[in-house]
């Protein structure tokens, strides 16, 4: 069977397409290159983030002529810009707090990646996130977590539609980490200790604010209010501030702080003790419901506000618009608009969106 695996350069990519080539499947390596670091910093200098980097790249072909099968790069350069970088940069702008790697996987890698693999005369696509595709009954395709619950990443592809998940296969998704690097060893690939990749490809020095100062977020400032509307301090600029944030608050305060809010219309920051970032509520748009249908309002399920965070259980109710009402029977803190929330039956996702502005 013919199957187009994407290689990031990376030891999970590497050991999927190792995997697929040992059960002797005609795999394709593909490589997406989606960002040039040249230029991105203040000095002129040239510096490279921790994935998606000319090193990957590299990497990944090292691994293709190891595993005897062909390797193409893609540069994508383009269409990476258009729909991951302005995204995240109109979102930190208008007071929300993005996040990038959603719209990387579904809505450019994996919308890519299928059309390519079909020019290819590929039917499938496989890629090394921890997460697993079956199907029900009724023939459906369901998204589940990875066995590994340390590194599931279910979470970044809540928004992988049913046609998207038929042609899905994740190789490492029953695996533990530890499995993963042991068989990566066991094969010969370079990679097999190489470290995981944490930081934003596009944001090399995780300095997000100077990103964005780069990018035309010219310095606005405003004032940072308390809970009760009292200024109590002045910003730069509401790009420097996400819900939830404690440090660089630029406030001395005897008890600890937290942004609470963000008015971008008005350009104000207000801050509060950590109880005043309670939420039991929220509301999200753009929604996917894996199935292709919306659960029945009422559905008791769980959820995940922030990738890490720990699941919660939740009562969900879906709205008109593609949007949903989630009621948590426990507080929740820093709920923040612009992040995802996805949504789970025990191991499998039902469905997602973007948390809005309360």
């Amino acid at each position: 069977m013919r199957i187009v695996a994407a290689m990031s350069g990376g030891v999970d990519s590497s050991v999927a397409a190792a995997l697929l080539a040992r059960e002797g499947h005609d795999v394709i390596g593909l490589s997406m290159q989606l960002y040039d670091h040249s230029g991105s910093h203040g000095d002129g200098q040239i510096r490279f983030g921790a994935c998606c980097t000319i090193d990957d790249l590299h990497d990944a072909r090292r691994v293709a002529a190891s595993l005897e099968i062909p390797h193409y790069i893609m540069n994508f350069e383009r269409q990476f810009a258009e729909t991951v970088v302005s995204n995240f940069i109109r979102e930190y702008s208008s007071g929300r707090t993005p996040i990038p790697c959603v719209h990387c996987n579904g809505d450019l890698k994996f919308a890519t990646l299928a059309s390519r693999a079909e020019a290819l005369g590929a039917k499938y696509v496989a890629t090394g996130h921890y997460a697993r595709v079956e199907q029900d009954a009724e023939g459906r395709h369901l998204l589940k977590r990875g066995v590994d619950a340390a590194k599931d990443q279910s979470y970044f592809l809540f928004t992988l539609t049913q046609q998207q998940l038929a042609h899905a296969v994740f190789p490492v998704g029953a695996l533990e980490k530890p499995q993963v690097r042991a068989l990566a060893q066991e094969l010969g690939l370079a990679v097999s200790a190489k470290p995981d990749s944490h930081e934003l490809c596009f944001v090399a020095d995780g300095d997000h604010a100077a990103f964005m100062e780069r990018h035309g977020a010219a310095a606005a400032p405003g004032v940072i209010r308390d809970v009760t509307g009292s200024v109590v301090g002045t910003h730069d600029g509401i790009h420097r501030f996400t819900v939830g944030q404690r440090k660089g608050l630029g406030l001395s305060s005897p008890v600890r702080l937290y942004v609470v809010g963000i008015d971008a219309d008005r350009r104000a920051v207000t801050i509060g003790p950590r109880a005043a970032l309670e939420r039991t509520e929220l509301t999200a748009s753009g929604v996917n419901w894996i199935a292709g249908v919306e659960p029945s309002p009422g559905t008791r399920a769980t959820a995940q506000i922030r990738y890490r965070h720990r699941e919660a259980a939740v009562t969900i109710t879906p709205l008109p618009d593609n949007r949903v009402r989630a009621l948590f029977d426990e507080p929740q803190y820093a709920v923040a608009p612009g992040q995802a929330v996805v949504f789970y039956s025990h191991d499998t996702v039902l469905g997602g969106g973007w948390i809005e502005n309360p």
